[in-house]
């Protein structure tokens, strides 16, 4: 496969020129705790902080900014990004937009496309299904559609970020791109190739949706079904021909990851760098902190966006610490008496955990009359740090029971009495 004819480093620098003004040169911002965990320094490409939250707003840009004078309508679909930035650029230059958005699209993404101005359309369980009532919405009312990635203009836009990283930081030697369709991909690809063909670019993509990754090993476009996946920003079932065709060339390496790194990444990014980035934005730190990739010297990490449903960051974030054994089930057998509870909350504390939750369970059917359970929910530094609490317990004649938390306390408790 040969290039698409206009997605050149060219087309990406006159693309810079125009919009300069429109979109923002986001900072790009070293992390020590990246570093640590890919053994060579790390810096974050931050564009949760671009207009409308993501990277989708120089793609959207360069479209419209290349639109003739007839046109008075758009639509796009997309999970979300694609959609505000088509919104805001589109509203810019006094369009009518249309967006169509999968039913089970984050709030915050649907509120912030109509704060916009765009009609919001809500159709379908996946994203491609919302591209075809795009599409049937295009012809009905006439509008232009804009898509997400197969576009020659908005794939130039998105590669503006490459440009811009690799003034930002001459000394990088590696690029890691979160990727769905490709666009984002294949954009910095080919600007970063073209000044730099030294550095390598490697492609992130959700294991649940990984259609680059398969297409990439079988060297021709394949698509995947559409799965579940906390990455919503990059739930596409692959690339275009062109999108394909341009990774192929320019991209080293794509590996995937599953969504427990993606929560860990997450949660990792808002604890130690204070940044919240959406599940797609965290696939090139999801990539480190796994291990999925490695680097081989100086990398910068492509952070796409930030738009989660703050609704969702608190499950997200307890997801991850739970996943990382942060967050640490207990059951601990007390006799029903006074100053049992504050014998288990001391000896807790002394051993550096903190107490989330806490139920008293004196009821359960079958539990000998004088015997409690309290059921716990930990705070601690990780399986190790859990460990140490259960040893300081059981010092203290305590018996604590990780897992599924009164049942097997209860039936323990009751089997013994019955002995």
């Amino acid at each position: 496969m040969t290039d698409s004819p206009g997605v050149t480093v060219e087309a990406i620098e006159e693309a810079r020129r125009a919009m300069a003004g429109s979109v923002r040169v986001t900072p790009l911002w070293p992390s020590l705790t990246a570093g640590d965990l890919a053994g060579f320094p790390v810096f974050f490409k931050c564009e949760q902080m671009q207009l409308t939250g993501s990277f989708k707003i120089r793609g959207a840009t360069n479209f419209v900014r290349r639109l003739g004078p007839g046109e008075t309508g758009l639509v796009a679909a997309s999970a979300g990004n694609h959609a505000q930035g088509v919104a805001l650029a589109g509203s810019r230059r006094g369009l009518d937009v249309t967006v169509v958005m999968p039913a089970a699209a984050p709030l915050a993404k649907i509120t912030a496309a109509r704060g916009y101005g765009a009609r919001v359309v809500l159709h379908g369980a996946s994203l491609e299904e919302a591209r075809q009532e795009a599409m049937a919405i295009a012809t009905r009312e006439g509008r232009l559609y804009v898509p997400p990635f197969d576009d020659d203009a908005v794939i130039a836009g998105q590669g503006t970020i490459g440009l811009e990283l690799l003034e930002q930081c001459p000394e990088v030697s590696e690029v890691i791109v979160p990727a769905g369709g490709g666009g984002l991909l294949a954009g910095i690809a080919v600007a970063v190739k073209a000044r730099r063909p030294d550095v390598r670019v490697v492609g992130v993509q959700a294991e649940a949706m990984d259609g680059i990754c398969r297409s990439f090993e079988a060297h021709r476009p394949l698509t995947v079904h559409p799965e579940r996946t906390i990455a919503d920003g990059v739930a596409v079932a692959g690339p275009s021909s062109r999108t394909f065709a341009l990774i192929e060339q320019h991209v080293d390496e794509m590996v995937s990851v599953g969504e427990e790194a993606i929560a860990h990444a997450i949660v990792l990014l808002i604890e130690r760098s204070k940044m919240i980035v959406e599940g797609a934005g965290a696939l090139g730190m999801a990539a480190l902190q796994a291990g999925a990739y490695r680097p081989r010297g100086t990398a910068v990490v492509v952070l796409s966006g930030g738009n989660i449903d703050i609704n969702l960051v608190g499950s997200i974030v307890r997801r991850g610490l739970v996943d990382a054994g942060r967050y640490q089930q207990l059951a601990v057998e007390v006799s029903d008496s006074p100053g049992e509870l504050g014998l288990v909350a001391t000896t807790i504390a002394s051993a550096g955990g903190n107490i989330v939750e806490v139920e008293h369970n004196r009821e359960s059917p079958g539990m000998p009359i004088g015997v409690a359970v309290l059921e716990l929910l930990l705070e601690c530094n990780g399986p190790a740090h859990f460990e140490q609490v259960i040893q300081a317990l059981r010092e203290r004649g305590l018996r604590g029971v990780p897992g599924s938390l009164a049942r097997l306390a209860t039936e323990d408790a009751r089997r013994r009495h019955e002995h």
